[in-house]
């Protein structure tokens, strides 16, 4: 479903790149392992903070320390600006001006509420979980009440969307066609090494499936 975007995710600079698709925008959340969130705070300034996410349905939930102090404005209602990419080739052109990056961008717009109920918490926590390793979430002990206390989740709409999305092949200035120098994408993927047990870990524990198989959901379809 696409929604009309606002002025503020209206994207301006390529705009044959802006995708409105809340499907679209949706995955890419997903896939991202991380996003960044920044604000303004009144008493230090602008402010951004890389954090851990996931979406339930058209909510994203976003997940910092208690004690934090700038996270306290937006605990407060501050507008608040979340980003979120997954980088999928390095696109080296023949020219320096013309090097790119084939990506999926997300840009969301919103003002934060904080999460008080206790079920929306328990849901919220199963979700991030599940984001960083998805199977994790029937396993890893949820938190206990003291650990919700020193916790601030946080929930935005996801009502003022938008992503950005590059494919293909560089563009060259025709000129530098002929220029005798190599050009193409090189794709990257995320991709993860040998599992390292924990020092302390107790008996003989096999490693999980959804660690030795782990990989991020492939939702670019």
């Amino acid at each position: 479903m696409s929604r009309a975007p606002s002025e503020r995710t209206q994207v301006h600079r390529h705009p044959e790149r802006g995708v409105y698709d809340a499907d679209l925008i949706h995955r890419i959340l997903d896939e991202a392992l991380i996003c960044h969130v920044s604000w303004m705070d009144p008493e230090g300034g602008p402010r951004i903070l890389p954090t851990i996410h996931a979406r339930v349905g058209d909510t994203l939930y976003l997940h910092g320390s208690r004690a934090a102090r700038p996270w306290k404005t937006l605990r407060d209602g501050a507008d608040v600006c979340v980003a979120a990419t997954i980088v999928d080739g390095l696109v080296l052109a023949r020219s320096a001006f013309n090097h790119s990056m084939n990506y999926r961008s997300v840009v969301v717009f919103g003002r934060a509420r904080e999460v008080t109920e206790p079920e929306e918490m328990e849901r919220a926590a199963t979700a991030i979980t599940s984001h960083v390793a998805p199977g994790r979430e029937t396993e890893a002990r949820m938190p206990t009440e003291h650990e919700f206390r020193q916790t601030l989740l946080l929930a935005v709409p996801l009502d003022e969307a938008s992503a950005k999305v590059r494919t293909g092949p560089p563009k060259d200035d025709p000129p530098d066609i002929e220029l005798p120098i190599w050009a193409g994408v090189l794709p990257l993927a995320l991709a993860h090494g040998t599992p390292e047990p924990a020092p302390d870990l107790i008996g003989d524990l096999p490693t999980p499936g959804y660690v030795t198989g782990y990989r991020r959901p492939d939702l670019t379809g």
